[in-house]
């Protein structure tokens, strides 16, 4: 017995000594110290023209409600009008009449060209909203640094930095070697019709771009307890998009004698059924990828738990799990979003209706999600419908590419020492169409923020602030400078 005592004895040793050397191993990469570029952009240029662009009324009503044309026209005479460089250096098309198309041909037509994305289109503020919010959501209002408004943050801010970006370039006399193109969608938080316009266009051209950024991952101050450095995102990869319907039937009647199971109730349980089965999500993948980086900079007794993912990989995903981001990193994600039913208190209805929304994991396919499904309800009572509209997950982006290393650069270049990390976006953006046509596809907004300025996304008192903007357009110039100038 003391010979097995000794033997276990020695064994936790053994884990603890291999668990400690581990984390000890697991810190950030040298990096060289990077000196902080600043170029000479107009603060109150780039201020007047974000007040100006919020207040253009650019929604994206559900439909059947339409756009107002109106505010659409008048965005893009307003950006022409506003970058006169711009539009008299590059060529324009119009697809699907609001999304805008430029073109700043390159010297060397056999460089492959890149693509810079944004859109301006902005989601409605819900009506009983507006009290919430500490300034007018369309009134562009500029105070103490900071710019207010529906689209500040999504996606308005992205356009107008790009264009400022371009605007320095061409005042400087930049021509770049390879073609850049810039597409600014006017209904991405629809359907991205302009989007798959700009992609058919492409096709039809025969243009194959070797590769794209679009918004996603922010530079995030404060996001981790314990991490004293912002951390910047690029994600890339996107998740895919899947909506169904879930029917039930049942017998249709009066309530006052009803049947043992109703449509209502049928349905009830299929639902239950289903969020009661999420998808498995364990961390590996490009959650693995992107905790593996950020953890290097996390205090010693969180380190451990990354640094050791052999030991203790189940109890990290556990409690990942019951994190509503980091859940959403790891699996396929199910949200139930609409009901439906008797169009009367008592009356039985003949069919039940809800809407289950899915975001489709890199490692799912929209084929392996109903299997799913159709395994957790068990019930030939209810039917699944696919909703139109679904996309599969996208294509994963090289993080070894000379393009990733650029973002990864120049992002250091703009906001210093910055832990980089590769992620993957939880929301769908107008690139799950793009990457039809890209090589690389990348998400990424080079924009500091809090959490609790986030947090205004789509919500009430969105807002940037001033020197964001011009963060951003340093950004987007230093990048093109070193992705599109002279080899």
């Amino acid at each position: 017995m003391k010979k097995i005592f000794a033997i276990l004895g020695a064994l936790i040793i053994v884990v603890a000594a291999v668990v400690i050397v581990r984390t000890i191993l697991h810190a950030p990469a040298p990096q060289s110290s990077t000196k902080i570029i600043t170029l000479d952009i107009d603060a109150q240029a780039v201020a007047r023209h974000m007040s100006e662009a919020i207040q253009f009324r650019t929604v994206s009503n559900q439909p059947p409600t339409p756009l107002d044309p109106e505010a659409f026209n008048g965005f893009i005479a307003w950006l022409q009008a506003t970058y006169p460089e711009v539009h008299a250096t590059m060529t324009r098309e119009l697809i699907a009449d609001y999304t805008i198309l430029l073109k700043w041909p390159g010297s060397n037509p056999t460089a492959k060209p890149i693509l810079l994305i944004g859109h301006y289109d902005v989601v409605p503020v819900l009506p009983g909203t507006e009290t919430l919010w500490t300034q007018p959501p369309y009134a562009g209002l500029v105070e103490d640094g900071w710019i207010w408004g529906r689209g500040a943050l999504d996606d308005k801010s992205g356009v107008i930095a790009q264009m400022e970006a371009a605007t320095y370039l061409i005042r400087q006399g930049f021509q770049p070697n390879r073609t850049i193109y810039f597409s600014f969608g006017h209904d991405e938080e629809l359907d991205g019709h302009g989007a798959q316009g700009v992609v058919q266009y492409f096709k039809d051209q025969g243009i194959q771009l070797d590769w794209s950024l679009d918004e996603g991952g922010f530079l995030i101050d404060g996001l981790f307890p314990g991490v004293d450095v912002p951390i910047a995102t690029i994600n890339i990869a996107e998740k895919g998009f899947l909506s169904v319907e879930l029917i039930a039937t049942g017998q249709e009647g009066h309530s006052s004698a009803p049947p043992k199971e109703t449509a209502v109730g049928i349905l009830a349980q299929a639902i239950v059924n289903v969020q009661n089965a999420p998808l498995p999500g364990t961390m590996d993948g490009l959650a693995k990828e992107m905790y593996d980086q950020i953890s290097r900079h996390m205090p010693f007794e969180q380190r451990m738990l990354f640094a050791n993912l052999w030991l203790f990989g189940p109890i990290l995903s556990s409690i990942l799990s019951d994190q509503e981001i980091a859940n959403a990193m790891m699996r396929t994600t199910t949200a139930p979003t609409m009901l439906s039913g008797s169009i009367k208190d008592n009356i039985l209805p003949a069919k039940a209706i809800s809407v289950i929304n899915f975001r489709v994991h890199p490692r799912d396919t929209i084929e392996s999600v109903i299997h799913h499904i159709e395994a957790a309800i068990d019930d030939d009572r209810v039917e699944i419908k696919i909703i139109p509209g679904a996309t599969e997950p996208s294509d994963v982006a090289s993080t070894t590419s000379s393009s990733f290393k650029a973002l990864a650069t120049t992002t250091r270049e703009v906001f210093g020492d910055v832990v980089i990390a590769p992620g993957i976006m939880i929301a769908a953006t107008d690139s799950r169409f793009y990457s039809l046509v890209v090589d690389n596809a990348y998400r990424f907004n080079p924009i500091l923020v809090r959490p609790d300025v986030l947090s205004s996304f789509h919500g009430p008192n969105e807002r940037i602030r001033v020197d964001s903007v011009i963060q951003a357009a340093t950004f987007f110039a230093l990048l093109i400078k070193t992705e599109a100038g002279a080899k």
